[in-house]
């Protein structure tokens, strides 16, 4: 059975092994640049959808039929979906970088 000195002594040593494998810091940051690039093509995704939907408006307080356009009822609001989904994909998005991989196994 361990004790609490062997349980922390081994936590100790995987810490340490982490912090040498790492670097000085001792922490990778998850995300990377592509991560950020797609997030950053969501975010604009989404609200160029929200500007659509938004559309004019009329002066004088009438009944504007544009309220009923194809744009604004079907293209705005599945470009604005379409960002949504893309920002889970670059939160995701697996990073490729051969030295992160191989901190990970080792």
């Amino acid at each position: 059975m361990k004790t609490k000195t062997d349980i922390g002594a081994a936590g100790n040593n995987i810490a340490a092994q982490d912090k040498e494998s790492t670097g000085n810091s001792g922490y990778v940051f998850p995300l990377r640049k592509i991560n950020f690039i797609i997030m950053a093509i969501a975010g604009l995704m989404i609200v160029l959808g929200f500007v659509l939907m938004a559309g004019g408006g009329t002066a004088d307080g009438s009944f504007n039929p544009e309220v009923f356009s194809t744009m604004r009822i079907v293209i705005a609001p599945t470009m604005a979906f379409l960002g949504f989904v893309l920002m889970g994909v670059g939160i995701m998005w697996p990073s490729r970088d051969k030295d992160v991989d191989a901190e990970v196994n080792e």
